[in-house]
């Protein structure tokens, strides 16, 4: 009986220790979750966002000892099928990167109410959401419990870059080159427009959208011809598209400034014209997503960053910091205050 009894004990304690190696969690091991990462076009090392959230989501999945992968789209045809392979080797958590994703990842959450999903730059309202609502109703509560939109206030950041570059440019001319014209990219040109006109009434913005992120050919071109019209400071807002831009702006002896992330460590070849990047944290969104979600405290809705809470910002200015006049800076510094005191309009009011 004594020895039925100590069996017993063993048995228990076997299932017991079983259940925690299998729960999950950062100190449960997590050795079951799968984490996937759907990126899109431009590949792993565009040195933009598709790197830096690859980057952020798979250290943080190795930190917590978790199964993490993720797959490049070759086209925008690419996005459901890749969704769908995840879902399908019984992925728990999936991360898709970028606005065009948008309409595959909200299909495949509506599909997969057991599966959760995190979305890089899309949030999900009256106009996308993939059924009807009404204006002021949730879509995450009415059709995406399992979703969270990690997004970014670009057009905060993109105003403390206007700012500097309407101090700084001595034509009065600064120009931007964007990718797409989606909401990301359109947020910041838009707070970039407001910042330079706000200091600098005087100065004229020239942008221009192209609808790429992976054609640096076609914003080089653009750049130059900004170039060619007065501007002294190019702001590239599109991927490799914008990166154009930055070269453009580069070999002409003129300004430039990064998006995304800090340019002047991802495209060194234009560093020593780089003011400076307007920068969002994606590594740190991705991460903090794997983390929430083996801990269970991943939400549905939005979790935006802004200037207030250090989810965006400006990057150093690196080579270029004797050539900002101390005005400059303080005209940066005081917009940053009023931007996190929410005490400046930006001009985005979509």
């Amino acid at each position: 009986m004594r020895k039925l009894t100590m069996l017993f004990i063993v048995l228990l304690l076997t299932a017991a220790l079983a259940a925690c190696t299998t729960e999950g969690g950062a100190d449960g091991g997590g050795e079951d979750i799968r984490v996937g990462m759907v990126l899109d076009t431009g590949g792993e090392n565009d040195r933009s966002f598709n790197e830096y959230s690859l980057k952020g989501a798979s250290e943080a999945a190795d930190e917590v000892g978790v199964q993490f992968d993720y797959v490049v789209s070759e086209a925008e045809t690419d996005y459901e099928s890749n969704i769908q392979n995840f879902i399908d080797e019984g992925y728990g958590l999936i991360i898709t990167v970028g606005f065009l994703l948008g309409e595959a990842t909200s299909a495949a959450a509506m599909e997969n109410p057991d599966v959760q999903f995190a979305i890089i730059d899309v949030e999900y309202n009256e106009f996308n959401c993939p059924v009807e609502i009404e204006a002021g109703q949730s879509c995450y509560e009415e059709a995406l419990p399992n979703v969270t939109s990690l997004m970014f206030a670009e057009d905060e950041v993109g105003y403390l870059a206007g700012t500097l570059a309407g101090c700084m440019t001595e034509t009065n001319v600064i120009g931007a080159v964007g990718g797409q014209q989606i909401p990301p990219v359109e947020r910041f040109v838009v707070g970039y427009m407001t910042g330079a006109q706000n200091y600098n009434p005087d100065v004229e913005v020239l942008s221009v959208y192209i609808p790429s992120f992976t054609d640096p050919a076609s914003g080089k071109q653009a750049g130059q011809a900004q170039l060619d019209q007065g501007a002294d400071i190019v702001f590239g807002v599109g991927g490799n598209t914008g990166n154009g831009g930055l070269l453009a702006a580069h070999e002409a002896g003129e300004l430039a400034i990064g998006v995304d992330v800090d340019q002047y460590f991802t495209y060194p070849e234009v560093a020593p014209s780089l003011l400076t990047s307007a920068a969002k944290n994606m590594d740190i969104a991705a991460g903090d997503a794997v983390r929430d979600y083996v801990n269970n405290v991943l939400e549905a809705g939005v979790r935006l960053a802004t200037v207030a809470n250090g989810g965006v910002g400006l990057a150093p200015y690196h080579d270029q910091e004797e050539n900002v006049p101390q005005e400059c800076q303080d005209a940066v510094e005081a917009a940053r205050e009023g931007l996190a005191a929410a005490e400046i309009d930006t001009g985005w009011d979509q």
